[in-house]
This record gives C-alpha cells, sequence and structure tokens, in this order.
C-alpha cells in the first residue's frame, strides 16, 4: 500500500507550508488525483487518518478531486477527455495520442489558521 508513504508525504508538505505562511492549523486539503496516477482516494483517506493526529492537519478535512485523463491528438489536433480506458483518438481514431492530464496527484489548495 504505497498510499501510506504519500500521505507522509503529503503531511511533510502541508507542515511545510504551513510553518512558510505562519500558520498553527490546517482546516482542509484539497488535492487532485488522476485517474491514471496509480493512487487510490480511499485508501489514501485511510492513511491520511491514521496518520494525522497530533500534527497540524489534525483536525483536517482530506478533500480528493478525481482528473479524468485529458489527451491531445497529434493527428487531428483533438484535445479533451478520454471517456473509456481505449487509448484511441474519439474524433479520428488515431492511436498518436499524448496524455495532457490524469497522471498524477496534485496539492491544489491548504485553507489554514
Amino acid at each position: 500500500m504505497h498510499e501510506l508513504s504519500i500521505a507522509q508525504n503529503l503531511l511533510a508538505l502541508c507542515e511545510k507550508n504551513a510553518q512558510e505562511n505562519n500558520a498553527t492549523k490546517i482546516t482542509k486539503i484539497h488535492i487532485k488525483i488522476g485517474r491514471l496516477s496509480g493512487v487510490e482516494a480511499h485508501y489514501l483517506q485511510s492513511a491520511f487518518s491514521v496518520l494525522q493526529p497530533e500534527s497540524v492537519c489534525e483536525d483536517a478535512e482530506l478533500v480528493c478531486h478525481t482528473q479524468e485523463v485529458i489527451v491531445e491528438c497529434d493527428k487531428c489536433g483533438f484535445n479533451g477527455e478520454l471517456v473509456k480506458n481505449e487509448f484511441i483518438c474519439p474524433q479520428c481514431k488515431s492511436t498518436n495520442l499524448k496524455v495532457t492530464d490524469g497522471e498524477d496527484m496534485y496539492l491544489m489548495r491548504l485553507e489554514m489558521r
């Protein structure tokens, strides 16, 4: 379960941001998880809840936003969401696609005081 190490890194990043902004509490953490990132939001939530006590994130709510897969077609220029897990352009049926979003996990916003 690599979500535990991701949760540890997320908490460390939150602590760092809180210190840099002279905050004593983080109340809400917004993250974006790409469908192709390999991160399972419910496992991350569980790991986070185990690690958050006795930290600046002790009472923080972790809000996970799922990012769909966004592709760009090198053949026809289509730029948009892939509805299925078929890496075929929905317009021209080319397989010459580049993924532009949906592969990573990002810390999007922290609410702190």
